[in-house]
């Protein structure tokens, strides 16, 4: 819902969005001065080919998408500059993925996003899933010597290798998932990523455009606030405990208005709002707000500017 702070976007939300994603990616340009910019469009969405190619248009460098498997992505961008990538969570989907990609539109992904056991927000893991990889708490159990989940890491990387090597193209293989220190970082490189997807510890810096209370939340946080819950879709998220999940847990917060996010989302059954809940976050009512988080977010200790979390994270 990038359009939720236009005028409009209570009463023609899809249109709201649709000028966002110019008017966003303008904004974006103008910060990041020569730097890459793309959107993550969720293929969980509803009228996601559209949103897709009005970012195209717009200008994208990229798109990544992912909650969902982005089965016609290729279709969105052909003829276009703009570079695309899925996200997935296991060899299964990678393989998937590019397979089909293969046969029916002779491409390969430009590069691939891993997301791990720790993201915040959606996840592509079932309950029993983030239980045997132990990340239904913080810290992903380890198997022999390694966490459980390197292996699955490892093995998708060869997957993509095989299609790069029939594309005769390079495809990077970016991780993320609980990705907070330089040390997280140098443990994907072993791994055989080339970079790092991080999103918890840039929520609690200056530049972040959400509001203080928010961020605050975050710092606030302890170990034991951060738990998996249920999406109204069905899926498992990672979350802070608050009072209105406290709430929700009591039974259904009732959907006064439906901002038609998501494709499989009937209002009159699903136990709250998403849309409602995410927008309640970034405007700072944390008691109304679903408050998504990676698994480490209440190792965040203070606000921060983006050059100090880029230089931790570089080790500089």
């Amino acid at each position: 819902q990038i359009g939720f702070r236009e005028p409009d976007f209570a009463e023609h939300p899809q249109e709201a969005n649709l000028r966002a994603i110019g008017s966003e990616l303008q904004k974006a340009r103008a910060i990041a001065k020569g730097g890459i910019v793309g959107f993550n469009i969720m293929v969980a969405t509803k009228n996601y080919a559209e949103y897709v190619k009005t970012a195209v248009k717009a200008g994208a460098d990229l798109i990544i998408s992912g909650a969902g498997l982005p089965v016609s992505l290729p279709e969105y961008v052909k003829g276009t500059a703009t570079k695309i990538a899925p996200i997935v969570s296991s060899v299964k989907a990678a393989t998937v993925i590019c397979r089909m990609w293969d046969r029916k539109y002779h491409t390969a992904p430009d590069f691939v996003v891993v997301e791990g056991p720790c993201a915040g927000g959606h996840l592509g893991f079932s309950r029993e899933q983030l239980t045997e990889l132990g990340a239904d708490t913080d810290h992903v159990a380890e198997t022999f010597d390694e966490p459980a989940y390197d292996k699955e890491v490892r093995g998708i990387i060869e997957t993509v290798k095989s299609f790069a090597e029939k594309y005769k193209k390079h495809i990077p293989v970016i991780t993320a998932g609980g990705i907070f220190d330089h040390k997280d970082v140098l443990h994907q490189f072993e791994l055989g990523a080339e970079g790092v997807q991080a999103a918890t510890r840039f929520v609690t810096t200056e530049e972040c455009d959400a509001d203080i209370a928010y961020k605050e939340a975050y710092i606030n946080a302890k170990e034991e606030d951060i738990v998996i819950v249920k999406s109204p879709v069905g899926m498992p998220g990672r979350a802070i405990k608050n009072k209105f999940l406290e709430r929700v847990a009591q039974g259904p917060v009732k959907v006064e208005r439906c901002f038609r996010c998501l494709e499989h989302c009937n209002p009159a059954e699903t136990p709250y709002c998403i849309t409602k809940a995410l927008i309640n976050a970034a405007e700072g009512k944390i008691d109304e707000a679903l408050l998504f988080c990676g698994s480490n977010a209440y190792r965040c200790e203070k606000i921060e500017t983006v050059p100090e979390v880029m230089a931790a994270l570089c080790g500089e």
